[in-house]
């Protein structure tokens, strides 16, 4: 067994009070046995009995009464059954007791705010939206769209959708049109909700131009609504502050358990981006579970994660409003004016719950931000997603923030709108580990015969239903894509593409996609192990390593690499990196190439291109491999396509080469 001590460890004082210790309580005498102070046992029970736990976490957040029966009446996967002849609203489950003089959410620009709404005006503009919705000919099962930044009118138009019973989709305005149009288009939406303009880094961006260029892509709207100061120069567009001015009563309607509540969309990096469905009852509970027990909020917490209506952590940041916590929606860059300015906002804004991503606090560290200067007393949880978080990295984070915030690192999808891996307030922390399992996730690491294993890498599998797994892919009706995209390896199994392993301790090392997997002399390792040790060195800004097998069994790997303060990959740098993956990684999986880049491209959320890279690396046609309009920097793409043929050219540079390279090389 493992000696290794967690670096951090909730305080007795602080289990007892949390939620999820309450809820422990609460769920004890269905479960027959005392789960109080365990959490390792409560997740068992909430894997082992899905009913039981299911049914725990509806009554525990008091959800309508529901109909006698299992909470789980089918059991499948792909076609799980939850809570059959049930009824709810994600709308009316926000506002249930909830009015009055509170604060609900909070807006913050770069230049402006923060600027809050009370929960009686939050209320009266989902109402008054509503009400002009039904105006406008929106039906039960209809689709409204937004292409809005994140702020407090994206909030309304959802719940106002929603509360309808129609379903809601929605684009950033970090997408251009024509990368909105892929997502939005194949809705068939009946109206665009959007905004004229958007702040981004110091500069106000004219999006009047997009938000045309959408409504001709859009054939199927009847109507577009325009917000922003330049309203009234989108022409035929209706005004959003007329339309949310009214007086109204807001009614939202019951729907089944299984009622399509949002489509949110795949990276889109290979192809169409895929239209993942989700339910108003898979959401609520999930997101009931995963706010309330696992990051702890409550009512009255504010919640501060750095987001884009793009990416789901936006439905995840709105989903506090479930628990009766204030959202705070901020729009702009994290680092501007300066890197601390995300840091500066919790502070100011006293938030309890702050969330971002690995590369930010990267980018915190090398410019010097001292974190300590700038933590809130407020601050109970730091909540860390979107790539993978190097361990010394979360050393350095832990240590600047002190044994009263907790470092909660989590990994999880859009597929789920949710964490599969993640902590709660009474599991200690490990740096450069997720601490367990979530609740009612039976999250398992299958080896290459696919039977589970213990302190090896092997693929995250899912082996019994989670209520917000998807309902169905949009235009999928025959459902191929959807059993494709996740139970084409194990039949009846979910598999997410990720390679993990699960510890002594029950916590959980993420290694980085499946399918990115570097296979080096038969020995696999997953490309987050390599990041680790050479993105800590001061000099290397961001890496991004492939393997490409070529013909005749060849096995190329290079490393790309940006630097900091416009440095140079000289042979001593090169060396430096080498070593660092030799001593910290593995020594077989030393690249064959060290070379820098311009730029390492991601998707819109963040996330590296390893495979797109790998497939442009090996000279697949570029249309074919990446849709440029999902790639935050389109432009490297013809770059690294060029580096591919370029090593295709060469001769005796197959696997083995040791060269350092520049960008022109």
């Amino acid at each position: 067994m493992s000696t290794r001590r967690p670096d951090w460890t909730p305080t007795p004082q602080a289990v007892e009070n949390s939620r999820i210790t309450d809820f422990a309580r609460f769920a004890s005498p269905r479960a027959g046995r005392d789960l109080v102070g365990d959490y390792h046992a409560l997740w068992a029970w909430s894997v082992d009995d899905v009913n039981g736990f299911w049914a725990a976490v509806w009554d525990y957040f008091r959800l309508p009464e529901r109909p006698a029966g299992p909470a789980l009446a089918a059991e499948a996967l792909p076609g799980g059954v939850w809570f059959p002849g049930s009824t709810l609203n994600y709308t009316a489950e926000v506002f249930r007791d909830r009015t009055g003089t509170d604060t609900a959410v909070i807006t913050v620009t770069e230049d402006t705010g923060p600027v809050a709404i009370t929960w009686h005006e939050l209320r009266r503009q989902v109402a008054s939206l509503a009400q002009a919705l039904t105006e406008l000919g929106v039906r039960m099962g209809d689709r409204v769209v937004g292409y809005l930044p994140n702020g407090v009118q994206a909030v309304v138009a959802f719940l106002a959708t929603a509360g309808l019973g129609a379903t809601w989709a929605v684009c950033g305005q970090d997408y251009t049109a024509a990368a909105a149009e892929a997502r939005l288009a194949q809705l068939r939406p009946t109206v665009l909700i959007a905004a004229t303009g958007s702040l981004h880094g110091g500069k106000h961006i004219d999006r009047r131009a997009d938000v045309q260029a959408l409504r001709d892509a859009l054939p199927t709207l009847t109507a577009t609504i325009a917000v922003g100061d330049a309203a009234g120069a989108v022409p035929g567009a209706l005004s959003w502050s007329a339309l949310t001015e009214r007086d109204a009563e807001l009614a939202p309607v019951p729907v089944p358990f299984d009622h399509p509540l949002w489509v949110v969309f795949s990276s889109g990096t290979t192809g169409r981006p895929k239209g993942i469905v989700h339910g108003h009852g898979g959401v609520v509970l999930e997101q009931l579970k995963n706010l309330g027990l696992h990051l702890g909020l409550r009512s009255g917490d504010r919640l501060l994660w750095h987001t884009t209506p793009s990416w789901m952590m936006w439905n995840v940041l709105v989903a506090g409003l479930l628990l009766g916590a204030t959202p705070v929606c901020y729009e702009g860059s994290p680092a501007y004016p300066g890197t601390d300015a995300l840091w500066r906002l919790a502070a100011r804004l006293e938030v309890n719950v702050l969330g971002t991503s690995p590369g930010y606090l990267a980018a915190c560290r090398k410019a010097g931000v001292r974190l300590a200067d700038h933590h809130p007393a407020s601050l109970e949880r730091l909540g860390v997603t979107g790539s993978a978080f190097p361990a010394d990295l979360q050393h350095w984070v832990a240590g600047e923030l002190g044994s009263r915030t907790q470092v909660v690192c989590t990994s999880g999808g859009t597929d789920v709108v949710t964490a599969f891996l993640g902590a709660a307030p009474t599991t200690p922390v490990w740096a450069g580990e997720l601490s367990a399992p979530c609740l009612g996730v039976a999250v398992e690491a299958f080896g290459p015969d696919g039977r589970p294993v213990r302190g090896e890498v092997g693929e995250l599998v899912v082996l019994r239903p989670m209520p917000s797994m998807p309902l169905y892919f949009w235009d999928d009706p025959d459902g191929s894509r959807y059993r494709g995209a996740y139970f084409d390896v194990y039949p009846g199994i979910w598999r997410h593409g990720d390679w993990i392993t699960i510890t002594d301790h029950g916590s959980v090392i993420l290694h980085g996609r499946s399918d990115a997997t570097l296979n080096r002399h038969g020995i696999r390792m997953g490309s987050s192990d390599i990041y680790g040790p050479v993105e800590q060195l001061e000099e290397i800004a961001e890496a991004l390593v492939v393997g490409v097998e070529q013909d005749g069994g060849g096995y190329w790997m290079p490393l790309f690499v940006t630097t900091t303060d416009g440095i140079d990959v000289d042979d001593v740098l090169s060396e430096k990196i080498r070593d660092a993956i030799r001593h910290d990684a593995s020594p077989r999986h030393v690249p064959d190439e060290i070379i820098q880049a311009p730029g390492i491209p991601h998707t819109r959320t963040g996330k590296k291109l390893e495979v797109p890279v790998k497939r442009l690396l090996r000279g697949e046609a570029r249309r074919s491999v990446v849709d440029p309009g999902s790639v935050d920097r389109p432009e490297l793409i013809d770059w690294y396509a060029h580096i591919g043929a370029a090593h295709r050219r060469r001769d005796g540079t197959a696997a083995g080469s040791a060269a350092s390279r520049s960008p022109n090389g």
